[in-house]
């Protein structure tokens, strides 16, 4: 069973049109697939990432057409200028709470992609404020996870710690966008590079068979 990790942002666009391709991948290939929330505001920058917010407007524009490209072609619900995704002056953490309960998720032995997917599906496509421990307690809930549990766990320094060495594990090997998949060593960034994920996963198939 390969072991396939993805570092990313609770609130990246690209890793919610993404999502059903890499979940359809890792069921194929019989992947374990670890998820990896982490600070992206804080890495990025080191690594040569420009986060959205950083970049000259016609970047910015052409980001949107991208976005609505993509949404077209794969047929998912998506806003391009989605009501919670404050473009200006964030609110610290706004977006790091999610991917705490994403961690809370997978730290309890559960499968965190379902959970994950909603989240990033809530902000995206359903104007929801993912910032909100209520909504997000809902959200899990609707997902069939135990949301209040979730939402209470994101503070436990377990959780704390996992996504500081996600953004860690992240630095050191160069992430410097979301998503960015890692299978052995090899960093696969965007949800637009998931056919090279896949061929790289059957090849490793056939040399192990």
């Amino acid at each position: 069973m390969p072991d396939l990790s993805c570092f990313y942002s609770l609130s990246s666009p690209w890793a919610y049109l993404g999502g059903p391709r890499l979940q359809d991948i890792v069921r194929r290939h019989r992947a374990r697939l670890v998820l990896k929330p982490f600070d992206f505001q804080e890495v990025v920058p080191k690594t040569g990432g420009v986060p959205i917010r950083t970049r000259p407007q016609p970047r910015r524009d052409y980001h949107a057409v991208e976005l609505a490209r993509w949404r077209d072609y794969l047929g998912l619900p998506l806003n391009v200028t989605p009501r919670h995704y404050p473009m200006e002056n964030p609110a610290p953490n706004w977006n790091k709470h999610a991917g705490w309960t994403v961690i809370a998720a997978q730290a309890a032995g559960l499968d965190a992609f379902p959970l994950s997917h909603a989240i990033l599906r809530a902000l995206w496509a359903e104007e929801r404020d993912i910032a909100d421990p209520a909504v997000r307690r809902a959200i899990a809930d609707e997902a069939g996870y135990d949301g209040a549990v979730l939402v209470a766990a994101e503070g436990d320094e377990a959780v704390q710690a996992i996504y500081r060495r996600n953004g860690e594990e992240a630095e050191a090997l160069g992430v410097f966008g979301s998503p960015t998949l890692v299978l052995d060593g090899e960093l696969f960034w965007g949800q637009d590079r998931l056919g090279f994920l896949d061929r790289a996963l059957a090849r490793r198939a056939a040399a192990m068979s």
